[in-house]
């Protein structure tokens, strides 16, 4: 694997800054990839070997999928909103799969490794470099269930939604009294339709 610093480069470049969700990010890609057998993320070699479920939408995230190359567009990069700063990493030839948790204790922590530094900020970014795996993460063995129409490739599955007629990919519909419908439509929508848009 290519070096921290090289790869936190690359990581602040795609975010736009340094924060400490940066490091974490990196560290945290660096350590589950290691631990599921992955040593060159984003090569030819391991590019479709690897999925990651993120579990919180903030800067972590975009550092995991800047060191391993998942992507949701290549379906190797999943989401799951739990607003949990952890990722877990599956490698999907040996199904290998850890998930990494970022430490609470973490951001205390760093005064110990950073206590030259003015402000909480600051130990961040210095102590989170420094800071051993141990102390900066917890780890678990886990077992994904990874269904084949939540595997990269194209679609397995498509369904027609039985209101609206969208069209539902990869298993993602609900059935409501025998009908398949789509998310929206089966009650689980984030908008409502306020009107129709004449192009």
């Amino acid at each position: 694997m290519r070096s921290f610093d090289i790869l936190l480069s690359e990581s602040v470049e795609r975010h736009g800054h340094l924060c400490a969700g940066q490091i974490i990010g990196v560290r945290m890609a660096m350590l589950g990839c290691r631990l599921v057998g992955i040593n060159e993320p984003g090569s030819e070699q391991h590019r479709k070997k690897l999925i990651v479920y993120v579990e919180i939408d903030r800067c972590a995230t975009d550092a995991i999928e800047s060191v391993t190359g998942c992507r949701l567009g290549k379906r190797t990069l999943k989401f799951k909103d739990f607003g949990v700063n952890a990722a877990t990493f599956v490698n999907i030839d040996s199904f290998a799969s850890v998930r990494v948790i970022s430490t609470e204790r973490s951001r205390e922590l760093v005064k110990k490794y950073a206590p030259d530094e003015p402000g909480h900020y600051q130990q961040q970014i210095k102590g989170y470099k420094l800071m051993p795996d141990s102390e900066l993460f917890d780890v678990q063995k886990v077992k994904v269930m990874l269904p084949e129409h939540d595997m990269p490739g194209p679609p397995r599955q498509h369904t027609e939604c039985r209101r609206c007629g969208q069209m539902v990919r990869d298993g993602k519909e609900m059935v409501l009294n025998g009908e398949s419908l789509c998310r929206v439509c089966g009650g689980d929508g984030y908008f409502e339709v306020l009107d129709t848009v004449e192009l």
